[in-house]
């Protein structure tokens, strides 16, 4: 089942019109979550990014937008599903039909989707996970790159180019040659003590998954967390290189073209990740 402005219809019966802006023009934000355990994982994160995400794309938030009215409309989605303890779930909110800016065309729209996940929690991916740039095309620096807007095409051409070249995952650059984040997640290089993660300055998703682990690595001594800028160069002189959504948790990666990586690292936080996401 879909929500459909807290209309729940058949996936199969859920229908938008052919003139919706997000299809037409990208105008729309969205949220991916986590349901695992009972609980939204980082709800409170999710809510706050979307309306961040609302006002920044001057969107008019509705007076019912509360972060409990939301909560109970996914609950009420995911309880639709037969019998399941993990969920991924979409929130997407666009700006309703106009062919241009109107105030009736600055209201908004909802839908809420969930699929089941395999695993109840985040479990480390220790199978073969090998990357490479993609270089045909280029995130901008700025703050509009850092939304989770439906405007996606240089992912999913990196997407494309991966899967045609036997690849796990490919890394993206700003127009300054920086590396900035893979296709599905922020990105960490681990070179002893010191991990670095690029800076939303450069046009990296404000994904929740990094501000969650940014906050426990500034906690842990034995590890020194900077927001900086990297370079391709960097990359093949790391220990290690892991990606982080909220879906996955924390991805490592086991190699980018001759250099393999460990997964300590990766190893030793995903505990913390999962212990935050239950008792957040």
């Amino acid at each position: 089942m879909v929500n459909l402005n807290g209309r729940l219809v058949a996936d199969n019966q859920a229908i938008v019109p052919v003139d919706n802006r997000g299809l037409n023009y990208g105008d729309a934000v969205f949220e991916t979550l986590r349901f695992s355990g009972g609980k939204i994982y980082f709800w409170e994160d999710h809510y706050f990014r979307l309306m961040a995400s609302m006002r920044m794309l001057r969107m008019e938030i509705p007076m019912s937008f509360t972060m409990e009215f939301l909560e109970d409309e996914i609950l009420k989605t995911i309880n639709t599903q037969s019998e399941n303890t993990s969920f991924r779930i979409k929130l997407l909110v666009w700006r309703n039909t106009g062919g241009k800016y109107t105030p009736k065309t600055n209201d908004v729209s909802y839908s809420i989707s969930c699929e089941k996940l395999d695993a109840p929690c985040y479990v480390l991916n220790e199978a073969n996970y090998e990357i490479e740039l993609f270089k045909d095309h280029f995130i901008a620096t700025g703050l509009l790159s850092t939304l989770k807007t439906n405007n996606r095409l240089i992912n999913i051409l990196g997407s494309i180019y991966a899967a045609e070249n036997d690849f796990e995952n490919c890394l993206l650059l700003n127009e300054n040659k920086q590396v900035v984040e893979a296709l599905n997640g922020n990105l960490f290089l681990v070179s002893g003590q010191y991990i670095k993660t690029p800076p939303l300055s450069d046009g990296c998703l404000n994904g929740i998954l990094r501000k969650q682990l940014i906050a426990i690595l500034k906690k842990l001594p034995q590890f020194s967390i900077e927001e900086t800028s990297i370079s391709p160069f960097e990359l093949q002189k790391a220990d290690e290189i892991f990606i982080t959504n909220a879906i996955q948790g924390i991805v490592p990666v086991t190699k980018y073209r001759k250099k393999e990586f460990v997964n300590t690292t990766a190893k030793a936080l995903l505990p913390r990740v999962s212990l935050t996401a239950r008792m957040g």
